[in-house]
This record gives C-alpha cells, structure tokens and sequence, in this order.
C-alpha cells in the first residue's frame, strides 16, 4: 500500500485502521480531520519527499532513511507535533520517527521541521499498528513514546483504546534490549488501564514499581492543553517502563 499523501495522491486521506470482534470490525482511532489548511497542503505537496516516510507494508531500512546509523525514537500519535518537535531539536544524536493519522497535524509539523531545517525526523502518515508490524524490525527502537492517546472515555467504547495486552506485546518486541517505553495520559481511568496491561507484560518493567508514575520527564513538554487541564483540576500521569 502506497502512502496515502504521496506524490500520486496527496489529497486522499488514509482508511481508518480496524481490528477484529467477533463478526465486526472495531476502529482504533477516527479521523477527525479539522480544519485543512493551504500551508498544511502545500506543506505535504513541498515537504512531504524531505520528511515524509511512504508506507510499503515492507522492513524498513531507517539507516538509509536518515543517511546514518544513529538510535532511535518512535512517537506513536504527535498531535500538532510539538513534543516531537521539542524532542528533535534537543536530542540531535537520536533520529526521530513520528506517526500520525491525522493530516492538519502532519502538515503542520512538516512546516515546523523545514522551519529547524531538522536533519533528524522522519514523519508517517499512516497507522500506527500497521508500521509496527511491517516496517519496523524488532529491536530496532531504542524508545516508543505514546503521549495522550484517545482515551475513548465512554465504557463502551473502552475497547477501542490503543494501549491493550496484544498492542503492549508488540511494543516490547520492537525496543531494544536497553530500550524504554513512555506514556502520558490525563485520564487516570485509561492510567488504570495502562499499569493493567503494562505492568503483566513480560519484558518490560515499571521504573516506579508496580502501578507506578514519575515526574513528567524533561524530554516531555508541557503542552497547551495540558496546562489548561491541570489549570481545571486535571491530574497527569507519566508511565515509564524499561525493557528487561
């Protein structure tokens, strides 16, 4: 499968991913699109052979990719981009690799790594899951980080959070035998969830202790939202875990 914002069809948003249940397909995210910009357009049709990283559904070979043999860190769900973009600039020495499904945001971060002219990022426009799987060979992360992901806060709907047993197993498979896996979310209900899963999961280790938290690192900012959240009583939990 070609990437979705190629040169061959930049406008053609990507099919949302689906995992099995039952008889019927559950979607782990939706593509709650937004606004669209001209710059964000002009930024995929500009910036998208610099930055971008075209799915193949093959192994990937990121020391071409970034014309280096350097450590890794993978940033599954940017957002806007603006911890990746703090991530790259302060951390030169690591390539970063972004996923994101959503376009305005990819857009926007692709004009934000021409602005730092960065020579260490590489974006995906595509599902998180499905580049796991096929483009990443296993150990080659040196960290995977998942900042708020959707916490999908009905209880139906719980079942659509990303973070679960068979998704974890993945992870630990791609780190690499020093690696490290961090995640912050603001909804405890989905931290519960996360020390549920993480904590069972064989190969890696809370570095708090069982259902454990740390201080928000200094590699991850303080964003925006997560300001006015705490600014409205909001709580914050950084997970972190490191592979054994």
């Amino acid at each position: 499968m070609s990437d979705p914002f190629s040169s061959a069809g930049a406008k053609s948003p990507p099919k949302p991913f689906t995992i099995e249940e039952g008889h019927r397909k559950v979607r782990s995210f939706v593509l709650r699109q937004g606004r669209f910009t001209e710059a964000q357009q002009r930024a995929f049709d500009e910036l998208w052979p610099r930055f971008g990283l075209n799915y193949t559904g093959t192994p990937r070979d990121f020391d071409a990719a970034f014309g280096r043999k350097a450590k890794r860190i993978l940033e599954i769900g940017f957002g806007n981009g603006e911890a990746f973009r703090y991530s790259a600039q302060r951390d030169p020495d690591r390539d970063h690799i972004g996923i994101e499904v959503h376009a305005p945001g990819v857009g926007r971060l692709l004009n934000a790594l021409a602005t730092d002219d960065a020579r260490n990022a590489k974006l995906y426009h595509h599902d998180a899951v499905e580049v796991l799987e096929r483009e990443v060979a296993d150990g080659a992360l040196d960290e995977i980080r998942i900042y708020f992901p959707d916490p999908w806060h009905k209880k139906r709907h719980n079942k659509r959070r990303l973070v679960n047993a068979e998704f974890a197993a993945l992870l630990v498979r791609k780190l690499a035998a020093d690696g490290r896996l961090h995640l912050a979310t603001d909804w405890q209900d989905y931290a519960e969830q996360m020390w549920d899963v993480l904590d069972a999961t064989v190969g890696i280790a809370n570095r708090a202790g069982l259902r454990g938290t740390v201080l928000r690192p200094d590699w991850r900012p303080q964003t925006h939202f997560e300001t006015r959240g705490q600014k409205l009583g909001h709580g914050v939990w950084d997970l972190l875990y490191d592979r054994c």
